[in-house]
């Protein structure tokens, strides 16, 4: 039976470099233990703010600088902990570090609070005497936003002096599912006995051509959520429960609009994105169901069936040097600048790619202020994870820019735009091959990653989004958050959506517990606003050529400096009207009729 390494036995070609933040782990422990002084710098200014201009403009300039510190270093002890969650050092190093950063943070939480008490009039002459608060402003603009739902300084400090507790049910989430939960052994192809994890059953087990193997690895996955069915959903309730808290709190009419005022996005941006794909995706969607269906010749598509590889005898086996190599080529359109990153992300182990006992699932790029970016993945040995690698230099290459071109404070954009680069990849990537090849099959096979990329965004982050929506609404209403709420919630809205094109159990109804990004706010559905965006680019790119990627480029190096609509203008797509997202939905119709089409031929 095949099983799973610990980190220890993983060859460290396999993983990253994080001694490209900290040389050793003392150094790391220096570094947090010394932030002290640099508080002392910062706290100096306490009281003095709306004195004299240099004041503002000083404290300031020392908080950037202790930021700046506090990004390596919270990157650090996270990024170890994210590969081997059952390590007991990573583990007290990433508690250690979030009390000690929370008590920083907590100190530093009078600056917000004295900037929204200055007169309008006297700020707006501190911004003329100073030209230096120009690199603030987007900070500035950001905290006096807040301002109408703010509290008193003392309260501020002692949320923010809470904030370990405050963010403990992701905490909880994370430590359970990546250091106690584990799986038993099930039946693989020809009876064997296959070791499983979360990890490889989202890269591997749920994408088996093998229709027993995949449906036997969602039975066993699913009866294991099943035993953590009512502690996680104890733990979201508190974390929903938390916003819903704060909002009332805070003066805000519900906990969703407190969230989009932190991306900066209106309600009606946000319901567009639901309503208009929701709605109008459903129709292709449960085309493409019934068209898996009859191809794979199936009696029935079970939900555990909606992954399987369509051409299950096609599946083009590569080598990570191979996808390093075809993702460089593909991206050369990004210019120098861009492909200079690639190669170092590819060559100097910015990448983590192993498999192993404790890392985290999924895939995701870190990139701190000062340091280079980081991306993890599982890597399997299929082309497939070339989208996947493609993807996250996506989120690399975004902020490899942005932190070239901008201070810390300007760099981060909405979450409505983060998802736009790294889907932007994928669309280059895809249609390189297509370009590539003259073989029908392999033709199809590119439509049919293109289909896993639109999967991912358009639906499973879509419906995870209307889920969300459904759940904040009951949460708001005072309605308890029980395990049998939350599954029933997610199996209307799967219903809602596949209709009767898929078989759904009540195990589908689980799939919520397997989703990270509900405790990031509203952070799924931003993944089909950033994918809609870049389809508009895309399709820009295939008309104009070079100029359409040097305003894409423009608006990575732009980073937070404008607001979500203003930085996918500057990029050429208008994000504010509905037939944009329509285009994008229809495109995805048209993969799908290619699709039919090749089959019938």
């Amino acid at each position: 039976m095949s099983t799973l390494k610990h980190r220890s036995q993983i060859d460290y070609s396999e993983t990253w470099d994080l001694t490209d933040l900290f040389e050793t782990r003392e150094l790391w422990e220096k570094a947090l233990h010394s932030l002290a002084p640099s508080v002392a710098g910062v706290t100096s200014f306490a009281g003095k703010l709306a004195e004299r201009s240099e004041n503002l403009l000083n404290c300031l300039e020392a908080r950037e600088s202790i930021m700046e510190q506090i990004i390596l270093i919270s990157t650090y002890a996270n990024l170890k902990l994210s590969v081997d969650g059952t390590n007991a050092s990573a583990q007290a190093d990433y508690a250690v570090a979030t009390d000690i950063l929370a008590d920083i943070s907590a100190s530093l939480s009078f600056i917000e609070s004295e900037i929204m008490a200055i007169p309008e009039p006297t700020l707006t002459h501190f911004r003329e005497e100073q030209l230096g608060l120009s690199n603030f402003r987007v900070l500035l603009d950001t905290i006096l936003s807040k301002k109408p739902y703010a509290l008193n300084a003392e309260t501020e400090k002692a949320l923010q002096a809470l904030q370990p507790t405050l963010s403990s049910p992701y905490a909880i989430y994370s430590a359970s599912k990546s250091a106690d939960m584990t799986f038993p052994s099930f039946k693989g192809k020809d009876g064997e006995e296959k070791s499983l994890s979360f990890a490889l059953f989202e890269d591997q087990y749920e994408l088996s051509p093998d229709t027993d193997e995949r449906r036997n690895a969602y039975l066993t996955f699913d009866q294991t959520l099943a035993s953590y069915e009512n502690t996680y959903a104890q733990t979201y309730a508190t974390e929903v429960g938390k916003h819903v808290t704060l909002a009332k709190l805070r003066s805000y009419e519900s906990a969703t609009e407190m969230l989009l005022h932190d991306q900066k996005v209106s309600t009606e941006m946000y319901t567009n994105q639901l309503d208009i794909i929701y709605k109008e995706l459903a129709p292709h969607m449960q085309r493409f169901a019934r068209l898996k269906k009859r191809v794979l010749g199936l009696d029935e598509l079970k939900f555990c069936d909606l992954k399987a590889p369509l051409d299950p005898d096609f599946q083009p086996e590569t080598s990570f040097q191979q996808v390093s190599d075809l993702i460089q080529e593909a991206l050369k359109v990004m210019g120098p600048e861009y492909s200079q990153m690639l190669e170092k992300a590819l060559n100097e182990r910015w990448v983590d790619r192993s498999s192993n006992i404790g890392k985290r699932t999924g895939a995701f790029c870190s990139s701190p202020y000062g340091a280079h970016p980081y991306i993890l993945m599982t890597w399997t040995g299929n082309m497939r994870g070339a989208f996947m690698l493609a993807h996250e230099l996506g989120h690399a290459g975004h902020f490899y820019l942005a932190n070239q071109h901008q201070p810390l404070s300007s760099v981060r954009p909405s979450l409505y735009n983060i998802e736009g680069p790294s889907t932007m990849n994928e669309l280059i990537l895809g249609n390189h091959l297509l370009n590539e090849t003259n073989d029908p099959q392999m033709k199809r096979w590119v439509i049919l990653q293109f289909l896993g990329t639109y999967y991912h965004n358009f639906v499973t982050h879509l419906l995870e989004g209307e889920f969300q929506r459904r759940v904040y609404e009951l949460a708001g209403a005072g309605e308890p958050l029980t395990a049998t709420t939350l599954r029933l919630t997610k199996n209307q809205v799967l219903e809602g959506f596949w209709g009767d094109s898929v078989q759904l159990d009540e195990g589908a109804g689980r799939t919520w517990m397997r989703q990270p990004h509900y405790y990031m706010g509203l952070y799924p559905y931003t993944y089909s606003a950033g994918l809609t965006a870049s389809t508009a680019a895309y399709k820009q790119f295939e008309e104009e050529g070079q100029p359409a990627i040097d305003r894409w480029l423009d608006m990575l190096k732009a980073g937070g400096t404008k607001s979500a609509l203003d930085l996918f203008a500057d990029a050429g797509v208008d994000m504010s009207n509905p037939d944009t997202i329509r285009t994008a939905v229809n495109y995805v119709g048209d993969l799908i009729t290619q699709l039919e089409e090749s089959y019938a031929e």
